[in-house]
């Protein structure tokens, strides 16, 4: 591998594991409290936020200019900022600010190494594999398996072990889609709308599509009992 690869893969690696904790983190140092628990939907944002690429430095500055303009304002002395949809809207701002600067992501110093080992990541995958058995998804479990099998290998191409998991678990949710009733469909649609209601506004059709995909997916597999497979869930 060049130096220049080794250098994009310790970047992904950095950028990618950090991503969820330290969005959280931020947005709760911003708003001054560290007891805050985020939503699904906020939850559901920060992973549409990932898939989309939106840096994670555009994340953390969208957060600062949302609770700066905010402030600023004579609501901020009658309301809290609630939920991390809030500053959905500065977050895209700084994403395209970034992306027309040329600029590809977070300045930090990259970290190469895995934040789990070769003993945690077999464990997670043989969890993950019990449970999509007991859930009666064979394929999945079957194609999970031979992840298992080499992840040794794959301890050191966590990119790519990524890809796989995520065409794995897109088989696995389309399927979960075929057997969910329409009745738990309509209801994870209302629950959606009803925490979105105070932040339609603030967010672009594109946005609002991006959360809803990510929201309900989260709920469908929920509901069916299914593992989220991305490694970000290893903990």
């Amino acid at each position: 591998m060049s130096a220049g690869a080794s250098d994009s893969h310790e970047e992904w690696g950095h950028n990618y594991f950090n991503y969820f904790t330290e969005t959280e983190e931020h947005f709760q140092q911003a708003r001054g409290s560290g007891l805050f628990l985020l939503s699904p939907v906020d939850w559901a944002l920060i992973e549409a936020w990932k898939n989309a690429g939106v840096p994670l430095e555009a994340v953390l500055r969208g957060i600062d200019q949302a609770f700066e303009k905010w402030r600023a304002s004579k609501r901020s002395k009658l309301q809290s900022i609630n939920s991390l949809t809030y500053c959905a809207q500065a977050v895209m701002a700084e994403a395209q600010a970034m992306a027309s600067a040329g600029v590809g992501g977070s300045e930090e110093p990259a970290v190469a190494a895995a934040p789990f080992t070769l003993e945690e990541l077999e464990a997670y995958l043989g969890r993950n594999i019990r449970a999509l058995q007991e859930a009666g998804y064979m394929e999945a479990a079957a194609a999970l398996g031979g992840l298992r099998d080499g992840a040794s290998g794959y301890y050191a191409r966590l990119e790519e072990l990524e890809q796989r998991l995520t065409a794995i678990e897109e088989k696995m949710t389309a399927l979960a889609r075929t057997r969910q009733s329409e009745e738990d469909g309509f209801a994870d649609r209302r629950e959606l709308d009803l925490q979105l209601r105070p932040y339609r506004s603030r967010m672009t059709a594109e946005q609002l599509a991006m959360l809803e995909k990510q929201f309900l997916e989260r709920r469908l597999l929920e509901r069916a009992k299914l593992p989220r497979l991305s490694l970000f869930y290893l903990r």
